[in-house]
């Protein structure tokens, strides 16, 4: 089991940081006072508001702000203002020393599967795949996605259920828990970021893709093994999918499906992890167990 950081206590600070996709402050502001309300001490970094092109700053500026909150021993976590595009241009120059000295919570989702993978096959410890800063918009952290960051980070085990899928394969598995984006997964397949799957329970997520590079991607990760010797497959949700002029002629969950058949490993469909709503908080490197019947899905953390 990876190594897990401190859990967070009232009076504890949050860093925000932008390492990727530009993110307005006042996409932030409703974040900021919630996690406030919640007992948290927040520093805000300068790449929050601050834009760049696409980015949130230049690839230097993102570099020193997320290495100025890794090196902060007044931090206690690190909350990633918002994915996109962008950790993989600096993850090579980021140094890690202090971190691994003093681990903290690295916190979020989508492009965030770059340093979640990287600080778990590196370092071996564990990470927070999460909302982000802009989910607590619109009353929202009021719903049990957003709240279930607030639960992990003080401590308490995850204990999480979904309805069953027609192409659910059933079983009774407890393993290490990696994953994430699958446009990262397939991103990192090759680099020293790539995850070693063997033996764990991978799960996985994706938006706005079209069918085919779903597929294609997919096929990386069997062609790379990552798929091979799973102990079991969580597959989340799969959103805003786009087809070509001429039809791929498969809707999603067949593009899926067709790809993990034929492994003996227990499956599960349609699991609230996503980019909408729907995004349970996950520990990358925790131990969880997995439990899939024909009635529902359960996903219990082992303390």
């Amino acid at each position: 089991m990876a190594i897990l950081p401190p859990y967070l206590k009232p009076g504890d600070t949050i860093g925000i940081t932008c390492p990727a996709g530009f993110l307005p402050l006042e996409k932030a502001e409703t974040c900021i006072k919630i996690l406030q309300e919640w007992g948290f001490k927040v520093k805000v970094g300068k790449t929050l508001g601050s834009q760049f092109n696409y980015f949130s700053g230049t690839d230097e500026e993102r570099l020193t702000d997320f290495q100025q909150m890794l090196n902060d021993d007044s931090v206690q976590a690190v909350l990633c203002g918002r994915g996109g595009y962008g950790v993989s241009r600096i993850i090579d120059h980021l140094d890690f020393t202090s971190f691994q000295k003093n681990p903290k919570w690295i916190i979020g989702f989508s492009d965030i599967t770059v340093l979640h993978s990287h600080i778990y096959t590196k370092f071996n410890i564990a990470s927070l795949h999460s909302p982000m800063a802009a989910a607590f918009n619109d009353e929202e952290y009021k719903n049990p996605f957003v709240q279930s960051m607030r639960t992990a980070l003080t401590g308490e085990a995850a204990d999480y259920s979904c309805s069953s899928h027609p192409y659910n394969k059933e079983g009774n598995i407890t393993g290490e828990l990696v994953g994430g984006n699958l446009s990262l997964l397939a991103h990192l397949t090759g680099s020293e970021s790539s995850i070693n799957t063997k033996n764990k329970i991978l799960f996985m997520e994706d938006v706005g893709e079209y069918l085919y590079n779903v597929d294609r991607m997919l096929i990386q990760l069997q062609r790379s093994g990552q798929l091979e010797n799973l102990k079991a497959l969580i597959i989340g949700g799969f959103t805003d999918m786009k087809d070509t002029t001429t039809s791929f002629g498969q809707d999603i969950y067949d593009v899926l499906n067709d790809k993990v058949k034929n492994y003996h490993y227990p499956v599960c469909f349609n699991f609230p992890v996503s980019h909408e709503k729907e995004n349970y908080a996950l520990k990358i490197g925790q131990q969880y167990n997995l439990v899939i019947t024909k009635e529902k899905t359960v996903l219990k953390e082992l303390a």
